[in-house]
C-alpha cells in the first residue's frame, strides 16, 4: 500500500507541476502540440502493450464494436480537455484551469445523480450549492464567466464516467483512444501545414526535443496513477487528487504572476469550502461503513 500511496502522489505531483513544461513550449500553437501529442503517444503505447503482454488482448478488442464505440466518445472528450488545458497553460490561464480540477469532483457527484440516479447526502447538496455560488460570484464580480474551468471539469468528469463503464483497462483504453484520434490528428496537422504558418517546421533543435517529450508527459503519470489507484482506498485517492490543482494554482499565482485579486479570492474560497465539506463528509461515511 505504501507503493500505492507513493505512485498516486507522484502522478498528481507530476500533473501539478506540468504547467512548467507547457510554458516551455508556449510558442507552439496548442493545436499543433495536441496533434504531436497524439501521434507520439500511440507508438509508445503500442510498445508498452507488447512489453506488458497485452497486445493480443488489445488486438482481440479491435474486432468487437462494443469495445470500440465508447472510446470514440471518450477520445474526443480527452482531446478537447487536452487542447483546452494546453491553450490555458500557454495563454496565462493557469489559475482558471486549476479551478476546473477543483470543481471536477463536484461535477462527478452531479453526474452520478443525473446519469446513474444516485442519491446525494445533505452535505453533498450544500457543497454543490457553495461551489455554484462561487462560480456565480466570479461571473458577476470578477466580470468573467469561468468557461475554461467549467469545460475542463465537465469534459474530464464525463470522460471519467465513460472510462469507468467501458470494458478495457487503463492501458488498453488509452491506446484505443489514441488509435481513434490518429486519423484526426494527421488530418489536423495536414490542414495546419497548408493553411497557416506551421510553427513546428521552423523550430530549433532544443524545441524539437522539448516537443518530443509530450508523449512522456502524457503516458508516465497515467501508468503510475493506474498502478497507485489499484492499491489504495478510493476515498484516499479522492483527497490526494487535490495535489494537482493546488500546485497548478500556486504556480499560476506565485511563479507566473497571474491575476488573483480579492474577487477571485472570494470566489475560490466558496469552492474550497465546498471541497472541504465534500471531502470531510466522504471520509466520515467511509469510516462509518468500515
Amino acid at each position: 500500500m505504501r507503493k500505492g500511496y507513493l505512485a498516486a502522489f507522484s502522478a498528481y505531483l507530476w500533473w501539478g507541476l506540468s504547467p512548467v513544461y507547457w510554458k516551455l513550449i508556449a510558442s507552439i500553437p496548442a493545436l499543433e502540440i495536441l496533434s504531436v501529442r497524439v501521434l507520439l503517444s500511440l507508438p509508445i503505447l503500442i510498445l508498452i502493450l507488447f512489453f506488458t503482454k497485452n497486445a493480443l488482448d488489445f488486438r482481440a478488442s479491435l474486432k468487437q464494436i462494443t469495445h470500440i464505440r465508447p472510446y470514440i466518445i471518450s477520445a474526443f472528450l480527452l482531446a478537447t480537455n487536452w487542447f483546452l488545458f494546453i491553450w490555458a497553460m500557454n495563454n496565462n490561464h493557469i489559475v482558471e484551469a486549476s479551478l476546473g480540477y477543483f470543481i471536477n469532483p463536484l461535477i462527478n457527484v452531479l453526474m452520478g445523480v443525473v446519469l446513474l440516479k444516485e442519491k446525494m447526502r445533505p452535505l453533498h447538496w450544500v457543497a454543490i450549492l457553495l461551489a455554484f455560488s462561487g462560480v456565480l460570484y466570479l461571473t458577476i464580480n470578477y466580470g468573467n464567466f469561468p468557461w475554461i474551468a467549467l469545460i475542463l471539469a465537465t469534459t474530464f468528469a464525463y470522460y471519467g464516467f465513460i472510462r469507468k463503464t467501458a470494458p478495457l483497462g487503463a492501458l488498453n483504453g488509452l491506446t484505443m483512444e489514441m488509435l481513434v484520434l490518429l486519423i484526426p490528428a494527421l488530418g489536423l496537422l495536414a490542414y495546419l501545414l497548408s493553411a497557416t504558418n506551421f510553427t513546428i517546421a521552423s523550430l530549433s533543435w532544443d524545441m524539437y526535443f522539448l516537443l518530443s517529450l509530450t508523449a512522456v508527459i502524457t503516458i508516465i503519470p497515467l501508468i503510475v496513477f493506474a498502478y497507485g489507484a489499484r492499491k489504495i482506498p478510493y476515498s484516499t485517492l479522492g483527497i490526494i487528487q487535490y495535489v494537482a490543482p493546488t500546485l497548478q494554482f500556486l504556480l499560476g499565482v506565485f511563479l507566473y504572476n497571474e491575476d488573483f485579486n480579492q474577487e477571485r479570492l472570494i470566489g475560490f474560497s466558496f469552492i474550497w469550502i465546498a471541497l472541504a465539506l465534500y471531502t470531510a463528509e466522504n471520509i466520515y461515511w467511509a469510516k462509518r461503513r468500515k
